[in-house]
């Protein structure tokens, strides 16, 4: 007779009760990073899903696997989100996701997951981390670009670390800007200077994070407006750079390269397809960054770029980590899988 196999499931409301912190987010996330440059995972390319043209919207598959993370075998997991652009319009988020975890060693499913907080999360985190190694030693100023669900958590944590004296956003809709900023004052105590144009938002700040939300690709983000020895981190889903942007950085580095060569999507996606942005003279991946194998920055006259396009192992762990707390706490629903 077959094992009985129970799934447990964790809504958005189950999310909201575990409350994770500011310090839970980033250890997860830069535990799972530290395996990657371990060699502990193993991350499939994204494959993308694009229904109907006139949806103005697609599907990202991601799919990951931990060895080191829960029991013997580790664990896999595969995310399926919605990136849908004119969602505001319905009162929904951009994005909409789920997260299904499984026993790497016997294909047992374990649970499933709202991962719409964990994919703004985990990006957050990752921006935050990768500037924890890359950003000037004491950077003053935040530029940031866009308002979505993961422009929360860049602002929220990149603050939690380096507590800036100022804070600039921008976003194209007054609307999205203005209750933008209104939120990151309320929740950070401070004063968030809310731009309408992206000049005024990036120009001379140490950190420049673009997470615009464009219909196509358009160069609005100036190389001009770059200071040397800032860091940059674009990754929206249309390129808003110039050509030259690559070539003024002393280190371009990624969150993981395969995923770097595949998709229509991306910021530096023309610069890769022509080979401007090649495996050979990017400096490497975060992962062998946070594990002590590559060094990060090495002084404040380096002016870096930080490109990431989001992990499945990010997913995957903050997911776990969530899954581990719920148990704790009680939360979630357990669902009769056979």
């Amino acid at each position: 007779m077959s094992q009985s196999i129970e799934i447990t499931y964790l809504g958005g409301p189950d999310i909201k009760k575990l409350n994770f912190s500011d310090a839970e987010i980033l250890e997860a996330i830069e535990k799972s990073l530290v395996a990657q440059g371990n060699g502990e995972c193993v991350i499939e390319p994204r494959a993308h899903l694009m229904p109907n043209p006139e949806f103005n919207g697609h599907f990202n598959v991601l799919r990951g696997y931990i060895s080191s993370l829960g029991a013997d075998g580790g664990t896999a997991g595969v995310k399926v989100v919605g990136d849908y652009v004119d969602n505001y319009k319905k009162g929904l988020p951009s994005e909409l996701a789920l997260l299904n975890l499984m026993d790497a060693k016997t294909g047992v499913p374990r649970a499933i997951v709202d991962a719409s907080a964990i994919t703004d999360m985990r990006t957050g985190a990752i921006t935050a981390i990768g500037a924890k190694y890359l950003a000037p030693s004491k950077p003053k100023i935040l530029g940031h670009i866009g308002a979505r669900g993961t422009a929360y958590w860049n602002v929220r944590l990149l603050d939690h670390l380096f507590d800036f004296d100022e804070i600039r956003v921008h976003s194209r809709r007054p609307e999205s800007r203005n209750a933008f900023g209104a939120k990151l004052e309320t929740d950070l105590g401070k004063k968030i200077v809310v731009t309408d144009n992206w000049e005024d938002c990036l120009k001379g700040a140490d950190i420049m994070v673009e997470a615009s939300r464009l219909n196509e690709p358009a160069p609005l983000f100036k190389t001009e407006w770059v200071k040397p020895g800032a860091l940059i981190v674009p990754y929206g889903t249309m390129s808003t750079i110039e050509d030259d942007l690559p070539d003024i950085a002393s280190k371009f580095v990624v969150d993981e390269w395969s995923q770097c060569l595949i998709g229509p999507f991306g910021c530096f996606r023309r610069h890769v397809d022509r080979g401007q942005v090649n495996a050979d003279n990017i400096h490497g991946e975060l992962g062998q960054i946070c594990n002590g194998n590559l060094v990060g920055r090495e002084s404040d006259d380096e002016t870096i770029i930080l490109w990431h396009r989001g992990l499945s192992t990010s997913d995957i762990a903050l997911g776990f980590a969530m899954l581990e707390k719920a148990e704790k706490m009680g939360l979630g629903i357990k669902l009769p899988y056979r």
